[in-house]
């Protein structure tokens, strides 16, 4: 365990939540603006993306390549560590249990995301605006995630 690591978890209490927030912070302020730079909270822009046979868009594809090459690293020492450099655990998905609620979950992901153009990331961000598109989508985005909540509590 890093020497960090160990600092974290001998902080008082209300300093690791104060780090945690303030980091938690600080990243979705990166993600967004990131989302906002690479204009991804543009609902067209992704649609461009999924038209294939149209008038595709590839710029959704180099937003994921330069994801993946910023996540590699992290996640390669994620699978090193017991726990977050904060001190607090962390999982990490199975690599090969591909179960029927995740596929069923993928492809439910994959059908709003297509038929609205909006992920759940840009969501939060286009959420700021205050538009319908965004307030329907973000509705239904927390409908969802109290339904897949209730149908697990009840396994």
């Amino acid at each position: 365990m890093s020497s960090l690591s160990q600092e974290a978890r001998r902080a008082p209490p209300f300093l690791r939540v104060a780090a945690l927030a303030v980091t938690a912070a600080a990243f979705g302020l990166i993600f967004g603006f990131g989302l906002i730079i690479s204009h991804m909270i543009d609902p067209a822009r992704v649609a461009g993306f999924l038209d294939i046979a149209g008038n595709w868009n590839p710029a959704l594809a180099f937003v994921m390549g330069g994801a993946v090459i910023v996540a590699a690293p992290a996640f390669w020492l994620a699978r090193r560590r017991k726990t977050a450099l904060l001190g607090t655990g962390f999982a990490l998905p199975d690599r090969y249990n591909v179960t029927w609620p995740l596929v069923g979950g993928a492809a439910l992901f994959g059908l709003g995301w297509g038929l609205s153009g909006i992920c759940p990331g840009p969501s939060l961000v286009l959420l700021a605006s205050l538009t319908p598109q965004a307030l329907v989508f973000v509705a239904a985005l927390a409908a969802g995630i109290f339904l897949a909540d209730t149908i697990k509590a009840k396994r």
